[in-house]
């Protein structure tokens, strides 16, 4: 005999209404991954640059690109967020803000902090 449960039988993330802490844990992972993924191209550009003069003006030349620019806004951003995401797990496994509200909280903090300091960044380096 089967037990029934009121659990869903499929998964459709596009329905599914994560509450922020939730929000700020996916974008912990996919932050993580993105940022995984480039480091290839940060290495490149390194030993670029590294190369002589000519290497690091090409260098300069491909950071200078609008999309580029941009990309690398979309890292920084990134990596403000995997650290301002880190440092809240942290506390959590401490059991600091582990309650509903100040989870919640934390969270708000995370996602809004992250885009503050990397629009700030951003200004001052432009």
């Amino acid at each position: 005999m089967t037990t029934r449960t009121n659990r869903p039988v499929y998964l459709n993330l596009f329905q599914i209404k994560l509450p922020i802490p939730g929000i700020a844990s996916i974008g912990h992972r996919i932050s993580g991954v993105v940022l995984i993924l480039a480091i290839p191209f940060a290495a490149y550009l390194f030993a670029e640059s590294l190369s002589g003069p000519s290497g690091f003006a090409q260098a300069v030349a491909v950071l200078n690109r609008g999309i580029i620019k941009l990309i690398i806004f979309l890292l920084v951003w990134g990596l403000l967020h995997h650290l301002f995401a880190g440092i809240r797990y942290l506390l959590l496994d401490i059991h600091v803000g582990i309650d509903k509200e100040s989870a919640r909280k934390s969270a708000w903090g995370v996602m809004i902090g992250a885009a503050l300091v990397a629009i700030v960044g951003a200004g001052v380096l432009l």
